[in-house]
């Protein structure tokens, strides 16, 4: 079993414990339930990228973004969709972690910008996103604030590779419903 953490694919042997990850209470208001974000990766399969974060054998958290690099709307071209780690894993480093490698795979696939939108409250996640690097916009979409991290330039450019016009979240939505 490999150790350390790392991202995986959710499969039918793992979506039933992604179901069950279980937020901090002052949280759940903030991100939508992994069941939730897995219902729209299921509608929107051409461009969610859902990933478990594991630490050896255990389930510690939920990323997913969506690359819709044809969409009208740049916010979704490479964007940062949801982020979740559960309540008992908080504050080892397993988000920073996954945003890093989310960065990676964006710059794989010839991205310069990732965004999130996130609810700078209280109990908002603000200074996680500043502290890796994500600036905000001094836009906002849905009353959440839209923050950018630029990524390095990579070899892989993303234009050459055709995509099907239309593609991407049915709306301008940060969370399509």
């Amino acid at each position: 079993m490999p150790t350390g953490p790392r991202l995986e694919p959710v499969i039918q042997e793992n979506v039933g414990a992604a179901c069950n990850l279980k937020l901090r209470p002052d949280q759940e208001g903030l991100v939508a339930p992994v069941a939730w974000s897995l219902a729209d990766a299921y509608t929107m399969p051409d461009i969610a990228w859902p990933r478990l974060i594991y630490d050896g054998g255990q389930l510690v958290g939920f990323i997913m973004a969506a690359f819709a690099p044809a969409h009208e709307n740049p916010l979704f071209h490479s964007y940062l969709w949801r982020l979740a780690i559960g309540a008992e894993h908080q504050g080892k480093g397993y988000g920073r972690f996954a945003v890093e490698e989310l960065c990676k795979e964006a710059a794989r696939r010839g991205h310069h910008r990732l965004t999130v939108c996130y609810d700078a409250g209280e109990h908002g996640p603000e200074g996680f996103y500043k502290r890796l690097g994500f600036r905000p916009t001094g836009e906002y979409n849905e009353g959440e604030t839209v923050a950018e991290r630029i990524l390095p330039a990579s070899g892989d450019d993303h234009s050459r590779r055709k995509r099907k016009a239309g593609t991407g979240p049915s709306s301008s939505r940060a969370e399509p419903r």
